[in-house]
């Protein structure tokens, strides 16, 4: 589950996964270059025998030649315990045969805590004749406080995986969905790492109650549980359409009713949101981007102008 959940983000963010997880290589200059997943299946020395697998190699290409190709292998650990540097260093030999290159970062992420070995040294007394090293990205070493405010969506979306005083655990989730708020549009991978936060974060019960009470009702932030809101309007809006329907006893009366309950649940939604977030000094720009909404309806909404909000966004997650 965790070598999937870290291939997939490392595979849709390679740029911002490398910058956050293998900083000290990566360089400044990761967006102008060409990075392509390399086979994670190793070859066998004979037919028939256990291949080895790695997480998420990387090849890392620069077409203007500014600097030469380079390999990253980034491995995930869950338990500390099972990690074996010899392995990691098998995984890199094979890789760099089989590419053909001598240039090749090591990255290791740990989930969790524990001691590991960082340093294989092969040789005598007097002499050195194999030493092997590695990056490692140690997560729960991490104050997520530290990156409560970074523009890099690897980080913001490894918050519950990082360090935090349990009385900051809601807070860290907050920071952590508006990131993904403002740093992803895509809709698509919203609600996929929507869920790689929860699934992190892991929430109880108690906790999602406290969450919708306290960081959505009195300080109004935006992400988080805000679909919830939404989907509580539009529920509250068919409910009223249903019956406003009936009461009509005809099928346009119902749809009508529907929609009519639909844009008054929404924009209520919004409006409080809108204004929630303008507390926190969010600027204009920034609400419309994280609301989904053009610029000019949250103006109104917040001039209290009655707009109808888009059908797409009524319509969207049903």
């Amino acid at each position: 589950m965790h070598d999937q959940n870290f291939k997939n983000l490392i595979l849709d963010y390679p740029v911002q996964a490398l910058e956050f997880f293998a900083g000290e290589e990566a360089g400044s200059d990761l967006s102008e270059a060409r990075i392509v997943p390399v086979r994670q299946e190793q070859l066998m020395e004979r037919l028939g025998e256990r291949f080895r697998e790695l997480d998420t190699p990387l090849l890392v290409e620069w077409s203007d030649g500014r600097r030469e190709a380079i390999l990253f292998v980034v491995e995930e650990e869950t338990k500390t315990s099972e990690f074996s540097i010899y392995r990691l260093a098998r995984y890199c030999l094979d890789l760099a045969e089989l590419m053909g290159t001598d240039r090749v970062v090591p990255v290791v992420i740990f989930l969790r805590t524990g001691d590991q070995r960082s340093y294989l040294r092969l040789g005598s007394d007097s002499c050195a004749y194999m030493e092997f090293r590695y990056l490692m990205c140690k997560l729960k070493s991490l104050p997520s406080v530290r990156y409560y405010d970074s523009d890099n969506i690897v980080a913001r979306l490894n918050l519950p995986n990082m360090a935090y005083p349990p009385e900051d655990r809601l807070e860290m989730y907050l920071m952590a969905q508006t990131g993904l708020a403002r740093l992803e549009t895509n809709p698509e991978k919203q609600r996929k790492y929507a869920d790689f936060i929860d699934f992190y974060a892991d929430l109880s019960e108690e906790e999602v109650i406290r969450y919708r009470d306290s960081y959505l009702s009195e300080k109004g932030e935006i992400m988080g549980l805000v679909s919830v809101l939404k989907e509580e309007g539009r529920q509250e809006g068919r409910q009223e359409g249903r019956q406003e329907g009936r009461q009509e006893g005809r099928q346009e009366g119902r749809q009508e009713g529907r929609q009519e309950g639909r844009q008054e649940g929404s924009y209520s939604t919004y409006f409080n949101l809108i204004q929630n977030m303008k507390k926190k000094n969010l600027s204009d720009k920034d609400i419309a981007i994280l609301i989904n909404l053009d610029i000019d309806i949250v103006k109104k909404i917040m001039n209290k102008e009655q707009v109808d909000i888009p059908l797409h966004l009524l319509d969207q997650d049903k």
